[in-house]
């Protein structure tokens, strides 16, 4: 969510790089001081502004696992996403990718870019955050999820402690940092016009500023979508966020704030079209 001064969501194309990793350390020597209070903030408001690139890799088949620990295909492997023969989506809604297939890999490719562009910083902007709904959201539910963000992202308090201006704008002379990137997505369900897809993706997020006590910082999240089948393209209707899985941090030394500013402004984000 990177908005105002702030870089907006996705400037890059289409995709099939994989980015590396990184950790997830303050920089600059600053400390975390009051990051959990404001981790906690960020979490629970989370699940309301999904705090939900890099390609995603399908973990595909359904959740029954081999009984003889054979070869017979019964358990679910894991594929990473690669050329399928079928051309990317070339629509866009708002910077937005639209327009998927009506099959598991458009479902898929749907949920992990409409991650992006619901955790971007774009949705500290009003117009912009009314834009992304009304796009990712099927029309029966966009207006209800419309009002419940617009009152998590109005809240004085939230803006305060993640380190932004009570408008919601960026302090003078810092870069705000929220950017969601899939590692990798899987169907549980898919029943005529209703999938439901899991996302498991890392959050960056923070003020990469000498002065910032909100470092930017990495999380891991896994989320659930509902999504419907409306108006020849797959919509979200629901979600269920939890942490994790989380892997261990290597030990690396942290960027300097200039170094984190600097990355965020050249380089862009990504949209996942298969």
């Amino acid at each position: 969510m990177s908005l105002g001064d702030e870089q907006g969501y996705g400037g890059a194309g289409e995709t099939r790089t994989r980015l590396p990793e990184r950790g997830g350390d303050p920089y600059g020597g600053a400390r975390r001081g009051g990051r959990s209070s404001s981790r906690s903030l960020v979490t629970v408001v989370g699940v309301i502004v999904l705090l939900i690139a890099a390609i995603a890799f399908a973990n595909r088949g359904d959740d029954s696992s081999s009984d003889g620990g054979s070869d017979s295909g019964d358990k679910p492997k894991a594929a990473a996403t690669a050329a399928s023969g079928t051309k990317p989506v070339g629509s866009k809604t708002g910077g937005i990718p639209t327009g998927f297939a009506r099959d598991q890999q458009g479902a898929e490719s749907a949920a992990a870019n409409y991650s992006v562009a619901l955790g971007s910083a774009d949705m500290f902007n009003t117009a912009r955050r009314h834009e992304i709904v009304d796009t990712v959201y099927a029309p029966h539910v966009a207006a209800a999820r419309q009002s419940a963000l617009d009152s998590a992202y109005s809240s004085e308090s939230f803006l305060s402690n993640i380190g932004l201006n009570k408008d919601g704008t960026t302090p003078s002379g810092q870069t705000f940092v929220s950017r969601v990137i899939p590692v990798g997505t899987k169907v549980t369900s898919m029943t005529g016009d209703n999938a439901t897809v899991q996302v498991w993706y890392t959050s960056l997020f923070g003020l990469p500023g000498g002065t910032s006590t909100n470092p930017v910082s990495e999380s891991w999240y896994t989320t659930t979508y509902e999504l419907k089948w409306v108006d020849n393209d797959w919509k979200l209707t629901d979600f269920q966020q939890k942490d994790g899985p989380v892997p261990v941090g290597r030990d690396q030394k942290a960027s300097t704030a200039d170094d984190m500013t600097k990355a965020v402004e050249e380089y862009g984000g990504f949209t996942y079209a298969r």
